[in-house]
């Protein structure tokens, strides 16, 4: 596009501005900035900027009629915390789909390591497990095993089931993680089977709307949000076919059901026959894993309902009476569904986002956020918030979900977040350590095996996806600690 016809589109958005330093840039830096603002969808920026003020005014009006908040309908969740009998069934339905090549995994891992001392993908870290392995290993491991298990259980040829792996980065994660991959040779995976994509940014903005500069010849930007994702799967992957996008990609494989979550759980089961499997017996197109609450005062979001829509309420949403409420049947609490970042979708769900995004709300941070000015052209550094970053979560899109569900599973087997720094005490690495190696001790456990007190084994996830496999144990009293890669090696520590 020519410079006059971008000038012109950006003056017409009222955003001309980013061009006030243009008569003093050098050739380089015409054609950087020229290209930056080619990208950005400007009528977008300002259509997504009214839309959050807006929102974010009605919310703050006492006038202003807002859906009331509830707990989940009956029947919209099943629990395998107070009923595992259905485990079995669901995940037949959902290990058969992956066997027929029908599942597709989506990471979100576009988040540093900053709160963990790290300024590396958090993907890349390692939790001080005896093995040493980083999440992105533990958890390419399990894709790993689940295929060999759905090969064995369905007569399928070795190396015939593919889980494709469609990992979300972020800008200043990308390029690190595409190399940690290759230098571990994708954990074992087959490379053309990891797709590594980048979420979108956003314009940094004034108060008042503005596109912000970072420089006189660069606009601010910030990650979109985990919501990004949507878009991001409809935006061109960087391959020599221009056409490529993670849609198509999963068009073209077949794939009809996508589980996607967070890359900072080390307890996360990656494409989970059993929830898989719940979900397509219940003909969901968006489904939500959760956790019960440690507590009522808990700080975590749950899954809920604003008027009949499913959502996300925030803790702080919801009243200290409503929080205490209790089922008088069951006694547990009625707002009890700890959302973690674990989703179900089918395909179909996924291209329709497309069709109902315009009607979402960003939401606002307001943030210090380095910028120009543009009287002087000098760098201002901010001591308190003079802008906002636009994001949008991954769980906006539930209320525009036709068929929703929700299945509750147990937090010490499933949920064990790595937030903070190391020491800190809770949702740090050495809980996550302690939080996965207890597990490994029940899976030996439960197949009939003893540990002496203080012994620790680590299993290698090609060795176990789910504490299955261990039939050869039993009875058998293990006094060492140890990591294992294989099911023989655990003759070593008896």
């Amino acid at each position: 596009m020519a410079v006059d016809d971008i000038r012109n589109r950006y003056q017409a958005a009222g955003q001309d501005h980013l061009f006030t330093f243009w008569s003093n840039l050098t050739d380089a830096e015409r054609k950087s900035l020229t290209r930056q603002l080619e990208h950005i969808d400007v009528e977008r920026v300002n259509r997504i900027y009214h839309k959050a003020i807006s929102s974010e005014k009605n919310a703050k009006d006492p006038n202003h009629v807002t859906e009331p908040i509830e707990p989940l309908p009956v029947g919209a969740c099943e629990s395998l915390v107070n009923d595992p009998s259905r485990a079995k069934d669901w995940r037949q339905i959902g290990l058969q789909a992956v066997a027929n090549g029908q599942v597709g995994v989506l990471l979100m891992a576009g988040g540093q390591g900053t709160r963990l001392g790290s300024s590396a993908p958090k993907g890349c870290y390692d939790i001080g497990l005896p093995s040493h392995k980083s999440l992105f290993q533990y958890q390419a491991e399990r894709i790993a095993r689940l295929q060999t298990i759905a090969e064995a259980e369905f007569g399928k040829l070795k190396g015939s089931v593919v889980i494709p792996w469609y990992v979300m980065t972020s800008g200043p994660t990308r390029r690190e993680t595409e190399n940690f991959f290759i230098d571990n040779e994708y954990f074992g995976l087959d490379a053309k089977n990891v797709i590594i994509f980048e979420q979108g940014t956003l314009p940094c903005l004034t108060m008042e709307g503005k596109i912000m500069l970072e420089t006189t010849s660069r606009v601010a930007v910030a990650p979109d949000g985990n919501g990004g994702l949507y878009a991001a799967t409809r935006a061109v992957l960087s391959s020599p076919d221009k056409s490529q996008t993670v849609l198509s990609n999963l068009a073209d494989r077949g794939i009809q059901y996508v589980h996607a979550y967070c890359v900072d759980n080390c307890l996360v089961k990656v494409a989970d026959p059993v929830f898989l499997g719940y979900c397509i017996a219940r003909q969901a197109d968006c489904a939500a894993k959760v956790v019960p609450k440690t507590s009522p005062s808990e700080s975590v979001g749950v899954v809920a309902c604003r008027g009949d829509k499913f959502s996300v309420v925030e803790y702080s949403e919801i009243t200290n009476q409503q929080a205490e409420l209790r089922n008088p049947q069951t006694g547990e609490l009625m707002f009890n569904a700890g959302n973690i970042a674990n989703h179900f979708y089918t395909t179909a769900f996924l291209q329709s986002v497309e069709s109902f995004e315009h009607e979402l709300a960003y939401h606002i941070a307001r943030k210090k956020i380095g910028t120009i000015d543009l009287q002087t052209g000098e760098n201002i550094t901010p001591s308190k918030p003079n802008g906002m970053k636009l994001e949008m979560f991954v769980f906006d899109v539930f209320p525009y979900t036709k068929d929703f569900t929700v299945l509750e599973v147990a937090r010490k087997e499933e949920f064990s977040p790595l937030k903070n720094a190391p020491g800190t005490g809770s949702d740090d690495p050495g809980t996550s350590r302690q939080d996965l190696l207890a597990q490994h001790r029940r899976f030996l456990e439960d197949a009939g095996a003893f540990l002496k007190v203080g012994v620790e084994i680590e299993l290698s996830p090609l060795v176990t996806y789910s504490g299955e496999g261990l039939e050869s144990i039993k009875g058998k009293t293990f006094t060492k600690s140890g990591y294992v890669e294989n099911i023989e090696e655990l003759d070593a520590l008896q």
